[in-house]
């Protein structure tokens, strides 16, 4: 009777998940009639228009940067007075609602359905005796003392080093120096170019890795499941942990725990104003490395792939999801022991305009490899490698070290994933109809 119920709710969310994608092509049909393909292709158009105008914005200066500007507000705008103009602008807003709720409701569906999470193993261990926290006291605008973080490791037996603020030092050498002296454990709570400094000290020594979620971003406390609204959470991993085997990447000889850039945004950060003025930088730097008038010409080689002149790369330590919005920017596996590539190149506002078909875009590249090979016509190139601004000689060689970092994180943590499958309407429709079924035979 429990396995029933418990797939008796993905049944129906399949079900609403189906009606409602059906009304909202009824909607569209009933009260525009033999508008609603007029309708569907106006609005298509205005968001095509809009994003071939920031392309124009993005990759000139001037008046035609200013014109681009209007234009791509003034496109949308249009096409909403448009459908004033006729009469259905509340037929638009309903069939859109409808379908926001059908994706909803079949995302819920596909992953109440699923049976098996997706989750990296994991393994008990004893509490470390001699752990070492590094802390960065102004990560995350001054965490660390806002949640007394210090205080509160101190408590539970680790031995903290503050860094000073007043000057910079060598976070890997004094990661080394804690394991000359005996150090079982070490964590950072800082940025994520500071934990991965430490976390290449701790997979060369084999020493557990703590993550303390104390940085702003904190994408990789995100992807290992830690709060990162409470860095405190994370020091419960000394004292109840369990312990993950994940991958880490290396460019040329860096570690990196998140991913590299290459392209447009790793030159732009090396400009000396981007830090003082990184929208303006940003908007004086683009027109010139979008066109290929200033910058390194990139060629990137991803097993049997190469990609000719991309304006962007991301190399990531396991790829990013990009089948889905509201999971951008997250990785649901760890371990994978694969690299993510993700490779940009649009070269004119058309090209633009075809990056809205997301994923099957001509100017999108995404693959995974196990190693990939980033040459250039220059020299060097500039590299970020997890938020930090750096310059490599090329060829630069990304490649990826599967299982080496053993990180310890707290048995319970908020954000475990549980892998969300991407959306698929054909098992939607399929459970959907699995439930019409059974209420048949039901009432037969």
């Amino acid at each position: 009777m429990l396995g029933s119920r418990s797939t008796l709710a993905p049944r129906w969310a399949a079900r609403v998940a189906v009606a409602a994608g059906i009304g909202a092509i009824i909607v569209l049909l009933v009260f525009a009639g033999f508008h609603s393909l007029l309708l569907v292709l106006v609005g298509a158009a205005g968001l095509a228009v809009a994003v071939a105008s920031v392309w124009w914005a993005l990759a000139h200066t001037g008046p035609v940067r200013v014109l681009a500007a209007v234009l791509a507000f003034a496109a949308p705008a249009a096409v909403v007075v448009a459908y004033v103009a006729a009469g259905l602008l509340w037929v638009v807003l309903v069939s859109l609602a409808l379908w926001v709720l059908a994706v909803f409701c079949g995302r819920v569906a596909l992953t109440g359905a699923e049976t098996a999470p997706v989750r990296p193993p994991q393994r008990t261990l004893a509490p470390p005796q001699r752990p070492y926290l590094i802390m960065n006291p102004r990560s995350g605008g001054g965490k660390v003392g806002r949640f007394q973080l210090r205080e509160k490791a101190e408590a539970l037996g680790a031995e903290v080093c503050v860094l000073d603020a007043t000057h910079q030092q060598d976070v890997a050498a004094l990661a080394n120096r804690a394991a000359d002296a005996g150090a079982d454990l070490l964590g950072v709570a800082g940025g994520d170019g500071t934990q991965a400094l430490v976390a290449a000290v701790a997979a060369e020594r084999d020493l557990p890795f703590m993550v303390i979620s104390a940085g702003t971003r904190n994408h990789f406390a995100l992807d290992l499941g830690l709060d990162r609204d409470d860095p405190s959470t994370c020091l419960d991993a000394l004292t109840d942990g369990v312990e993950l085997r994940i991958d880490l990447g290396v460019v040329n000889d860096r570690v990196f725990v998140n991913n590299a850039s290459f392209g447009a945004y790793a030159t732009v950060v090396q400009s000396p104003a981007y830090r003082d003025d990184k929208a303006r930088t940003t908007l004086h730097m683009l027109p010139d490395l979008l066109t290929h008038h200033d910058g390194p010409r990139l060629q990137v080689h991803a097993e049997n792939t190469t990609i000719e002149q991309p304006q962007a790369v991301l190399v990531s330590n396991n790829p990013y999801r990009t089948d889905d919005p509201a999971g951008l920017g997250h990785r649901e596996r760890l371990d994978s022991g694969v690299l993510g590539v993700l490779g940009v190149k649009v070269d004119n506002a058309a090209q633009a305009a075809g990056m809205l078909r997301g994923h099957r875009a001509p100017g999108l590249a995404q693959l995974t490899a196990h190693e990939v090979v980033v040459d250039a016509d220059t020299d060097t190139i500039p590299v970020g490698v997890d938020g930090e601004a750096l310059t490599l000689t090329t060829p630069v060689r990304c490649l990826t070290r599967p299982r080496a970092l053993r990180v310890r994180v707290p048995r319970d943590r908020p954000g475990v994933p549980h892998g969300r499958p991407p959306m698929n309407w054909h098992r939607v429709r399929r459970l959907a109809l699995t439930t019409m079924r059974r209420a048949a035979r039901y009432d037969g």
